[in-house]
């Protein structure tokens, strides 16, 4: 097992706020354009000295001369992925605002055609793994958008660029030996060895690590083709991936709970699991269709309190995909709206700023109608309602933060 995790290090920074690992161009309408271009590679000398001592070591651990050229051929350094990787923005969102990117109406509507389209595929993939199809289809949602956006960015050039920066050297070393087994065994060929610009690779991101280890040939075609327009081995793979960290099929990722009034919160968090007669007994109820499993309760709230999850052991699989806490509910909860079933039920709360997500969306709303778009009105304070924000604040007179508040809601209305 990658003790990494399959991405290793949480690469992207948790799957692009579940926003796709491949950055795209929001279109005014709530669609997606075309991804960002290609990064170009540019000439550096530090690079190809670099590149001609791996080559050396690259042979030694028994790849091919002739993969070796065949994969650097047309290859270089990219420094927009030196950029990238340096100024990744380190930050949490609220479990709220994940979810509504996670289970945006737009993800929700787009799994559902998905589910549809390729639901024999994914029950018979059910069948062979024993992972529930519409988990297997959340994930594929969260990672690449069903596909939409698998990533541009020639992965050789990725990876030699990020060993030879140095910054994880050792690390991107790995993933490019692993690449380069990958296209020594003919599953896919230099030109269409694309991903996200840390390595990811396909519908269901897999660093090439974790591809050697799990990629599946579920089509019968002799290849392992996770790049292609059929997800159908990338979808294989992920099942073969959770089956072999320990899904149990059939036992719930988790749900959202109620607790009685009086109820001990010291009997909450992670690791303080019970059964689902000891919950029953505590007076837990589930909400929705799924019976209460045995696990842990987390408070999932912008303050500490409602809503209330129920994690259960799958959960714990899925964090081995990707060791993130909102993602793996995020997961779980897309894959609930994907079977049609309703949103979180209990209210969130006001966030650290003292707004609701009905105040956030109010906010939004009144900045677009003066001029200032948000680019949306979800509620989520991402970069373009704050760069609304401080351009209202500019066009006011007012100290320009870029911060939502309560103060510049009352101003708004």
């Amino acid at each position: 097992m990658d003790k990494l995790t399959r991405r290793g290090l949480v690469l992207a920074g948790v799957a692009a706020l579940a926003a796709g690992c491949v950055p795209s161009r929001r279109e005014a309408g709530g669609g997606y354009q075309m991804p960002d271009p290609a990064p170009r590679p540019v000439p550096n000398a530090g690079w190809d000295a670099w590149v001609a001592g791996f080559k050396g070591r690259a042979a030694a651990r028994g790849i091919s001369q002739g993969t070796i050229d065949a994969a650097f051929r047309g290859a270089g350094f990219l420094p927009e992925v030196v950029e990238r990787d340096r100024n990744q923005t380190e930050f949490r969102r609220t479990l709220e605002d994940y979810l509504n990117i996670a289970a945006s109406e737009e993800r929700v509507s787009l799994g559902r055609q998905k589910f549809a389209q390729y639901r024999g595929t994914l029950q018979a993939i059910e069948a062979r793994y024993g992972v529930e199809s519409h988990v297997v289809a959340a994930v594929w949602g969260l990672e690449s958008f069903y596909g939409t956006r698998r990533g541009n960015v020639p992965v050789i050039s990725a990876l030699s660029t990020l060993a030879y920066d140095g910054r994880r050297g050792e690390f991107f070393e790995t993933q490019l030996v692993a690449a380069l087994r990958i296209l020594q065994s003919g599953d896919v060929a230099p030109s269409a060895m694309t991903g996200s610009w840390a390595g990811a690779m396909g519908h269901t991101q897999f660093i090439p690590t974790s591809y050697l280890e799990f990629a599946v040939d579920f089509n019968g075609d002799g290849r392992r083709d996770i790049w292609s327009e059929d997800p159908t081995d990338a979808l294989a793979s992920t099942a073969a991936y959770l089956k072999r960290s320990g899904w149990t099929p059939g036992l719930p990722w988790g749900m959202e709970v109620t607790l009685p009034p009086g109820f001990d919160t010291g009997l909450l968090g992670r690791g303080k699991g019970r059964s689902a007669a000891e919950w029953q007994g505590l007076g837990v109820r589930p909400v929705g269709p799924v019976p209460l499993a045995g696990g842990s309760i987390i408070a999932g709230g912008n303050t500490g309190g409602a809503p209330h999850f129920l994690l259960t052991q799958n959960f714990a699989t899925i964090l081995r995909y990707n060791n993130a806490q909102n993602y793996a509910i995020g997961v779980g909860h897309l894959s609930d709206r994907i079977l049609g079933r309703g949103p979180v039920q209990a209210s969130f709360g006001p966030d650290a700023t003292g707004l609701t997500q009905a105040d956030r969306q109010e906010l939004q709303r009144l900045l677009t109608a003066r001029g200032f778009d948000t680019g949306g009105t979800d509620g989520v304070i991402g970069a373009r309602t704050r760069a609304a924000i401080s351009a209202f604040q500019a066009s006011v007179g007012l100290p320009v933060t870029g911060e939502p508040s309560p103060d510049l809601l009352r101003r708004l209305r």
